[in-house]
């Protein structure tokens, strides 16, 4: 079944991992036998193969770059002309990606009709992605927004982990402050569409009572199912359904099962499955009363791996097994479809009109 991945860090991985992802899923593992710089090491689960492989025909894929200031302890740039200068980088390396036929950039309802009608002929062609911006801070000034659009920027996030230049962000506390607002106007004005991903609560409501356009969080889980600031609580899922949002699972292990300890739990000894994943989507799915609003946000490779994912997916590739899997539940097979790609698909189709 077609599967649109509505947030994978592409970029990311290929520029800072120093991934190859036109290569084998196998062949990236074995160049970084022996690193640990990074827990994920010889463990990542993304590439082109193995996403034709798994028909995630489609994703959205981030550019992503943090500003830090004086006192931050967070990893990023030390000033947001630097952070500017690396999401310039993961964006040429997208471009080279389009030119060498691996990737075809989505900008607009027509385009995505048409790849949806490529894709069905030929399942192994150029893989669609919506350029996302996760965490704002490096966008300059609001004004300069446009030439990030101009570039085919389409859908913000403007906040990451902790203290952002335009919001709040996952496990701090305040709102968007004059910046963020002013951020968010300009967002409007151009018709972006908001990513209320990782938005403090504060900056969570904020946003939604300012801005007129399409929302949508595209990587959030349950916390009533995982108790954490990270996830939606019942409240801002039901005022997410309101807007029409889509909201997508992520596979990130801390956020599919409780109990989840950084660099001590692992897959195995908590036994966190793809069933998780059923469980969240399923939440989502008896909160809204109907199948229209969940989707899929892995965030596979988003700086874990196999290490910190559902011990059953060795590659993105496995997440076809959700179909059965949520069949034995229940759904449908329009069901499956709409969390699959349908859903997705029909968000961006209608903010895009």
């Amino acid at each position: 079944m077609l599967l649109f991945d509505i947030h994978l860090d592409l970029a990311m991985n290929a520029m800072e991992w120093n991934r190859d992802l036109t290569r084998p899923i196998s062949e990236i593992r074995r160049r970084e036998a022996g690193w640990d710089d990074k827990p994920d090491r010889g463990k990542g689960t993304v590439c082109f193969p193995e996403m034709i492989r798994g028909s995630v025909g489609l994703c959205v894929a981030t550019l992503i770059a943090r500003h830090v200031k004086p006192g931050n302890p967070l990893p990023g740039w030390h000033s947001p002309a630097q952070a500017w200068a690396q999401t310039q980088g993961q964006l040429a390396w997208y471009r080279e990606m389009e030119r060498q036929g691996h990737l075809r950039c989505i900008t607009s309802a027509q385009l995505l009709d048409e790849h949806v009608r490529l894709w069905q002929e030929d399942s192994g062609g150029p893989i669609g992605y919506v350029l996302s911006l996760e965490g704002a801070d490096s966008i300059v000034e609001p004004r300069l927004l446009q030439r990030s659009y101009d570039m085919g920027l389409r859908i913000v996030g403007p906040a990451h982990y902790g203290p952002g230049t335009y919001a709040r962000g996952t496990h701090a506390e305040g709102g968007l402050g004059p910046a963020g607002r002013e951020l968010l106007a300009e967002m409007d004005r151009l018709g972006m569409i908001l990513d209320v991903t990782h938005l403090s609560d504060d900056g969570f409501w904020e946003a939604l009572e300012m801005f007129q356009g399409p929302v949508w969080a595209s990587h959030s889980n349950s916390r009533k199912l995982v108790p954490d600031q990270r996830q939606f609580a019942d409240d801002q899922f039901r005022a997410l359904l309101e807007r029409g949002a889509v909201i997508g699972t992520a596979l990130d292990a801390w956020m599919l099962v409780p109990g989840w300890v950084k660099g001590q739990s692992n897959p195995q000894n908590t036994d966190v499955g793809l069933r998780h994943v059923a469980d969240h989507l399923e939440y989502l799915c008896n909160l809204a009363g109907n199948t229209r609003h969940a989707a899929l946000g892995t965030d596979l490779d988003g700086g874990f791996g196999k290490e910190q994912g559902p011990a059953d997916l060795d590659t993105i590739a496995g997440l076809q097994q959700l179909v059965p899997m949520l069949t034995e539940r229940g759904f449908t097979r329009d069901d499956v479809a709409n969390i699959f790609h349908g859903n997705a698909i029909r968000f961006l189709k209608e903010a895009w009109k």
